[in-house]
């Protein structure tokens, strides 16, 4: 008598494997926003938003529902964390007293009109907290780590995937309005930098507008938005802090315990120190930042997935007040620090 034994993958392998249709659905959707951006033209995060809008009758799919949440929610974090290959410290002396002074409450006073404007608009803090980060800091990067702070609903959901849309057409409108600004006001090449680096919310259209005037603009803007990039962290610790020590008072001495700051901001810190120190090859850091934003398109490509046109129209006209108060906000403000460094200088 013969016996058959049967080989039973490990559980590693069948998680993968539950994962792949989702996490192929979203690969693909990033590769095709990514395709459309180089080929002609826009912002490669609002192209993955609306084209996974477009896939939203998926989001139903027993077999894509483990892969397109995994790729919202946990891909994420290994996206933000890895941003912090990106930042060197020694770029602050660069900027200046007066610079560091304005992009430091550039930060801090677009996310506190943020959450003013919300509560006269009568909107939710979350989404106030939700457009005020990713227009005073970095973008839709912004907004997908401090999504990953709050807690995990679906109107966290909802009101971060309004955001990133905004955000990208708010920043691609700053790309091509900002430049004319600087012409009109007669900015200097540092005074333009700082202007344009610290109003224009993502990275890739700061770079885009700097160049619409020149490569010197271009690399000025950049570093004033790379400290922006680098205040994301204490922003998102102190969030972090505030939620953990919220949720240990709602669940008490015997509700789930969690970590105080997340393993990504531990690792975003980490590779912060690591690039500052000069430890980090350039290479390494070129391949991480692509990394960081191959991880940030998916996840952003499967929160469109997850999200109906239905409900974002839902949420009305006052968003978009929100939105659009909050990027003339934040210019206003870095003009008139233009202005003010100009006459201490």
């Amino acid at each position: 008598m013969t016996t058959h034994t049967t080989f039973a993958p490990p559980a590693m392998f069948h998680g993968v494997r539950v994962l792949m249709p989702g996490f192929m659905l979203c690969t693909v959707i990033a590769i095709t926003a990514t395709f459309v951006s180089d080929h002609y033209g826009g912002p490669q995060f609002l192209y993955a938003l609306l084209i996974g809008i477009a896939f939203h009758f998926l989001a139903d799919s027993e077999k894509c529902i483990p892969g397109i949440e995994a790729s919202a929610k946990k891909l994420v974090r290994f996206g933000v964390a890895l941003l912090g290959a990106r930042i060197v410290a020694t770029d602050v002396s660069d900027l200046g007293l007066v610079g560091v002074g304005a992009l430091v409450g550039a930060v801090v006073l677009t996310i506190t009109f943020g959450l003013l404007f919300a509560r006269l608009l009568g909107l939710p803090p979350m989404l106030g907290l939700l457009s005020g980060g990713g227009t005073g800091i970095c973008g839709i990067s912004a907004t997908l780590a401090i999504s990953s702070t709050l807690p995990a609903t679906r109107d966290n959901e909802r009101y971060t995937l309004l955001t990133a849309i905004g955000v990208a057409i708010f920043s691609t409108v700053a790309m091509v309005l900002y430049p004319l600004v600087v012409k009109a006001a007669g900015l200097s090449v540092s005074e333009a930098g700082l202007f344009l680096g610290g109003s224009i919310h993502d990275v890739a259209q700061v770079v885009g507008a700097g160049l619409i005037i020149s490569p010197e603009v271009g690399d000025a803007a950049t570093l004033a938005k790379m400290f922006r990039v680098a205040m994301l962290m204490p922003v998102v610790v102190v969030l972090a802090m505030m939620f953990h020590a919220e949720r240990k008072r709602e669940h008490g001495a015997n509700g789930k315990k969690t970590p105080v700051l997340p393993l990504f901001l531990v690792a975003f810190a980490a590779l912060a120190t690591l690039n500052s120190l000069g430890w980090i090859p350039e290479p390494v850091v070129a391949l991480s930042s692509d990394v960081s934003r191959w991880c940030l398109v998916i996840s952003i490509a499967a929160l469109g997935v997850k999200t109906s046109l239905e409900k974002l129209a839902e949420l009305g006209w006052k968003p978009i007040a929100l939105l659009s108060g909050e990027a003339l906000f934040v210019a206003a403000y870095m003009l008139a620090m233009v202005f003010v460094s100009r006459a201490l200088a």
